[in-house]
C-alpha cells in the first residue's frame, strides 16, 4: 500500500503570495509521500486569457511574467525537497525520490490553445516553456491517467449516458463523477472540497474534487465566493482505487510551519 499526496489547483500568477508552497514543500519532505499528483493549473497564465481580454483589468499582463512566476513558484515548492536530497547525498544517504506526476489543466492548455489560433506562435509558445517536464511526468490536459486504481485528471466530462462532452466545467459534484466513471477518480478545477464514497459489490469507490490550494482570492468569484476549503490532500493505504484520505488545510500547514493562524499570516503580508 502507498501514500499518495494531492496538490489543488495552484494558479499562481504575478503579484500573488506563493509562501504556502513553500509550507506545502517541507511537509512532504516530512512525512515523505510514495506518489505526489500535482493537479493541473499550477500556473494561470492571465496572459493568455479569452474571458477578460479587452478590460481594464487585462492591461499589463504578460505571457513571459507568466511563465517566469510559475517557474519560480515551483522552485519555491520543490526547494525543499531538493536541499533535503543535497544533505542525503553529501552524507551517503537515500535519497527521497517520489513518483510525480502533473496533469495539465485548462489554464496551461491555454498555451496550446493561443498556438491553433495564432500559427504564428507556433515555436515561440510552448507548454514546455513551463519546464514542468524538469521535475514532473507531464500528462496533457483531460487525459486521466490512473494510478493504483485511482483515475487522475484535471476533470472529467463525461455525460450521463457515458459519452465525452466538451464540458468545461466538469463534474458538478464528486458523487456524480465516481458514479459516471464507476471508479475511484480525483479532479481538480473546482474551488472548494468535495468527496463521495460509493459503495458496490467490486469495492469501495472514492470521488474527490479539490480545485483551490492558494492564498490569493479570484476576483471573479466576488465577494460571497471566497469561503471555500484550501489545501492539499493526502491519501493513505492506497489499494486498488481503495483508500483513507486526510484533508490537509492551508491553515494547518500555516499554523505548523508559521506558528499562526493564516488569517493572521495574511493580515501580516
Amino acid at each position: 500500500m502507498r501514500v499518495h499526496l494531492v496538490i489543488p489547483d495552484c494558479q499562481v500568477k504575478h503579484g500573488v503570495p506563493t509562501k504556502h508552497l513553500e509550507w506545502i514543500g517541507k511537509y512532504i519532505v516530512e512525512y515523505k509521500p510514495d506518489v505526489i499528483v500535482n493537479i493541473g493549473d499550477f500556473a494561470d497564465m492571465p496572459s493568455l486569457s479569452s474571458y477578460d481580454k479587452g478590460k481594464k483589468q487585462f492591461e499589463g499582463r504578460r505571457y513571459s511574467l507568466d511563465i517566469f512566476s510559475a517557474r519560480e513558484a515551483m522552485q519555491t515548492l520543490l526547494k525543499p525537497m531538493k536541499d533535503y536530497n543535497k544533505r542525503q547525498a553529501k552524507n551517503a544517504k537515500k535519497q527521497y525520490k517520489p513518483e510525480m506526476h502533473l496533469t495539465l489543466g485548462n489554464h496551461e492548455a491555454r498555451i496550446n490553445r493561443m498556438v491553433e489560433e495564432q500559427a504564428i506562435f507556433d515555436d515561440t509558445l510552448s507548454i514546455s516553456n513551463l519546464r514542468y517536464d524538469d521535475d514532473w511526468t507531464v500528462h496533457p490536459f483531460l487525459q486521466p491517467i490512473e494510478i493504483d486504481g485511482i483515475l487522475y485528471c484535471h476533470y472529467f466530462c463525461r455525460s450521463a449516458n457515458g459519452k465525452i462532452m466538451q464540458n468545461r466545467r466538469g463534474m458538478p459534484n464528486a458523487k456524480v463523477q465516481v458514479c459516471r466513471e464507476m471508479q475511484s477518480c480525483t479532479a481538480g478545477h473546482l474551488q472548494g472540497l468535495d468527496w463521495h464514497t460509493q459503495q458496490t459489490q467490486s469495492g469501495r469507490y472514492i470521488g474527490l474534487i479539490a480545485g483551490s490550494c492558494y492564498l490569493h482570492e479570484e476576483e471573479y468569484l466576488g465577494q460571497q465566493g471566497t469561503e471555500y476549503w484550501r489545501g492539499i490532500i493526502i491519501k493513505h493505504e492506497v489499494e486498488e482505487g481503495q483508500y483513507d484520505p486526510m484533508f490537509v488545510s492551508l491553515d494547518y500547514l500555516c499554523r505548523k510551519y508559521e506558528g499562526c493562524r493564516l488569517s493572521t499570516f495574511m493580515e501580516g503580508l
